[in-house]
This record gives C-alpha cells, structure tokens and sequence, in this order.
C-alpha cells in the first residue's frame, strides 16, 4: 500500500494539473462567479433605454440602469456616448474590459498601454518647440474609426477620442464586469485623467446613487500639489490646471484644433491579418509564442502590434448570407485577435423583412443586444419553457439573452439590424431548425417517439429547412 504522503502528492499534483488545464482551455482568466446579489433572477426581461443621462460641454453619456435584474446576471454595463463634431472625450480609462460598437460617424481613437512604443510624430503647437528642438511629439498610435467598427479597450487602458468629422459621432459600449480582470466590486468605476463633472439630467449626479460610480472629479484632484509638481518636476501652476474642474464634463470643446499623426485607414492592415493568419488563434497574455526572434520587449509584439479595431460592416466577411433573409458577421478571436485577450465578442445581423432569426441558445455566452435599425418581434423561452421575453424591439432598445435561455425573432415590414456583445471570444450557438440543427441531429424515430408524431411530420421537422441556416426566409405557407 502506498504511503499516505505518496497519495497526497499524486491528489495535490493532480489538482494543479487540472486547474492548469483549465486555465490553458477554458476561461482561465475570463469570468468570475456571480455573487449572491447577482443571482441570475429572470422571471420577466424587458427593453430598456437609459436612465441616467450626463450632459457635458461637447457631447453627452447615457447609462442603462446596472440594477435591472438582466446586467446584473449578465454581469455588464451599457453606455452610450455621443461626441459632437469637432469635440474631444477626455483620456479614461475603467476597471473591466469594453467592446464599443461605433453606430455613426467618425473620428480620431487613442488607447495607450504600458511598455508599449511611442512610434508616432505629430506637429507641436504652432511657434513651440520641445526640449529636444524638435517641434514635434512622440505618442503612441492613434487610429481612424468610423461607422460599423467594433473596438476592444482592455481593462485599464487610458483611451480619448475625438471626433474630427461633421455629424456625431455615436458609439455603443459594454463592459465587462464579471471579467476576472475587474478585481473590484461589480460596479462600473470609470477614472478620468481630466475634466469635471458635467450636468446630470436623471435627477442622481454621476457617481451618486444606484450602482454606477465614477470619478466626479479627475483622479488628479485627490493629490496634494508640491508632491505632484515634484513627481513630474514642474511648477504648482501647471499642477493647478491638472487638478482643476471646469465644469465642462468629460466631453469638451478644444480650444485649439487638434492634429495628430493618424495612419492611412489601411495603413498594415495586411501586414496585421498575416501575421494572424501565420499564428496560432488562440492568443495568451504575454506569451513567448507571440514574440519575435530577438525582440527585447515581449509586450511590444503581443498587445502593442494587435489591431484595435475591426469593422464589421464587411460583407466578404460574413458567416452566413442569404438572399432572401439577410447576413450575420460574427467576430471572435479568430477574426480579431484581440478579443481573446478580453474574452469577449460580437456579432452583427441583418434580417430582411419578416425573415427569421432561428430558435437557438448560447452554450458559452450570455449576450447584450442593441438594436440599431428596423424592429422584430422578439421572444426567449426560460428553463422552464416560461416566456421571459416577449416584446416588440425598435433602435435603441437594448435586452439581454442569457446564456442557454431559447429565442427566436421575426423581422417587421422594414426589416431588422442589431449589434450583440457577448461575453465570450469563441462564442458556440446551437439552432433548432435549419442543416445544422438538433433535430437534424436526432434520429426520425427519436422525434417521432419524443413528440408522438408521425414519420412523415418528423421528416419535416428534420428537413424543410435543410438548405439554410440561423437566418431563414419567410414561409411560403
């Protein structure tokens, strides 16, 4: 028999094994569990809109209420941010991970992380020149986003955009909270590098009440003055204008035009999918397998050469197309790198008019679905085949599915557009009708047996749908 302390070791190395395993192909840094106040309580979903509104100087920001029991099963905040022409958002950055969905417009997009390279030029105040003589700036990359882009900002990276076109620019954003990057409570914390807080319109000033908290006042505010001046060895005057609050909000005016350097719109985009294509799919955080022969900084060749961005309006790109009931672009990991680092995704759908969207459930992800054009009738089925949702949906109604909870949607008269985040990178989703169903699956006399049917009904259970797939065209019947 086998030493006590033998078997203790074996029990012990094997448990390591396991959750190594687990770290390596499941979500090893992904998701937490939900606490007690997050119990997934699903009775009834409703369509909602937002309930607190922030007007600043340049633009506005609008939250979804974090109570309403479907963010808070889901785990997520959802924001939507409007920047007027020519105004800048202020640098933030928040405690969990986001995917933002640009609805309209364009602009100018920033997102800057630690040890990665300051590889950009820009011009410096017209009669000024820097220390070095040079009347230039070094920055990090900036990137040109417009209508149909889908961007990845992890957790903790300071990110400003500004919007340098003539209509507003609209984006759509949820984060993250469950990810197990937020090591905090389940509250959106935002921390802004500048600006004040701007005039609320929901009755609660940001940051007061509810579950969403945010900095009212820039994080330079809190410090004590000598010691920022002599932490970046300037005067207290300068050090004054960091800590001040205009009354602007997070969204101003630029006293002064802004230009920096910005990439041609294609500019290493080839450059960028090859080297995805020549690498493993699956990205890891700081991975050697990511790093080139001889570079000295591994986070350079992991984080920092990842693209941002991806659009989703591509029609090339689309996993399933039908003539007669519309496309669907979804974008995981393997399409957009970056997401596995986030472990998130998103999908974007067309339905034309009264076509479908086949009943089918989410084995890996709960999902936030913000309408962006025409309307549909919408319906998910619970547990315990109780209806929980049953609504008519139009632009900018925002709902949750949860992850395994069934749905079905039928587009109206002026068809249907939507955007779903997902709080997976390889999101899986099983269909119950088309070629690639469970009922196409099943044995005939399964079907028969389970729904006391004939063989001839089976039949047409199994393959009447047999030549599409997830969107399906309106029935001749």
């Amino acid at each position: 028999m086998a030493p006590k302390s033998s078997v203790a070791g074996g029990l012990a190395l094997f448990l390591l094994c396991f959750n190594l395993l687990h770290a390596v192909h499941g979500k090893g840094y992904a998701t937490t569990g939900l606490t007690s106040a997050q119990q997934c309580r699903l009775d009834r979903i409703q369509a909602s809109q937002p309930t607190h509104r922030i007007e600043s100087e340049g633009g506005t920001t609008e939250i979804w209420d974090q109570k309403e029991d479907q963010f808070q099963c889901a785990g997520v905040a959802v924001i939507r941010t409007t920047i007027r022409p020519d105004s800048l958002c202020l640098p933030e950055f928040i405690n969990a991970p986001r995917l933002a969905f640009i609805e309209r417009g364009r602009g100018i997009l920033g997102i800057t992380y630690p040890g990665c390279p300051e590889t950009y030029h820009s011009e410096g105040q017209a009669g000024s020149k820097g220390r070095r003589g040079e009347a230039q700036d070094l920055h990090q990359k900036v990137q040109r986003i417009r209508r149909g882009d889908l961007v990845a900002i992890p957790e903790g990276a300071v990110h400003w955009c500004h919007n340098d076109g003539d209509e507003e620019l609209v984006a759509i954003t949820v984060v993250d909270l469950n990810n197990q990057a937020n090591q905090l409570d389940q509250r959106l914390r935002a921390f802004f590098l500048a600006g004040g807080q701007g005039q609320s319109q929901s009755g609660n000033k940001w940051g007061e009440g509810g579950d969403t908290r945010v900095n009212v006042h820039n994080i330079f505010a809190a410090f004590d003055e000598d010691i920022l001046a002599e932490a970046y060895d300037v005067p207290t005057e300068i050090i004054r204008n960091l800590k001040r609050d205009d009354g602007r909000g997070f969204i101003v005016n630029p006293q002064k035009r802004i230009k920096v350097m910005v990439p041609e719109e294609q500019e290493k985009e080839t450059h960028f999918e090859e080297q995805r294509r020549g690498r493993s799919s699956r990205s890891r955080r700081f991975s050697p397998s990511w790093s080139r022969e001889g570079a000295d900084n591994g986070l350079e060749e992991t984080f920092c050469t990842m693209k941002m961005r991806h659009n989703m309006e591509t029609k090339r790109e689309s996993d399933v197309f039908s003539r007669q009931a519309g496309r669907l672009n979804l974008v995981n990991m393997n399409k957009f790198p970056i997401l596995g680092w986030i472990d998130m995704s998103a999908e974007r759908g067309n339905l034309l008019p009264n076509a479908l969207y086949s009943p089918h459930w989410s084995m890996t992800d709960h999902r936030v679905v913000y309408v962006t054009g025409g309307d549909a009738h919408v319906q998910i089925s619970g547990s315990k085949g109780q209806n929980v949702f049953d609504q008519r949906v139009s632009q900018g109604s925002v709902f949750v599915i949860p992850q395994f909870f069934v749905t079905v949607a039928r587009a109206g008269n002026n068809g249907f557009e939507w955007v779903s985040f997902k709080t997976s990178s390889q999101p899986m989703q099983s269909p119950l009708a088309g070629y690639t169903s469970v009922f196409r699956a099943l044995p005939l006399q399964i079907i028969t047996n389970a729904y006391q049917i004939s063989s001839r009904e089976a039949e047409e259970l199994k393959y009447n749908r047999e030549h599409q797939t997830f969107l399906l065209s309106p029935s001749s019947k």
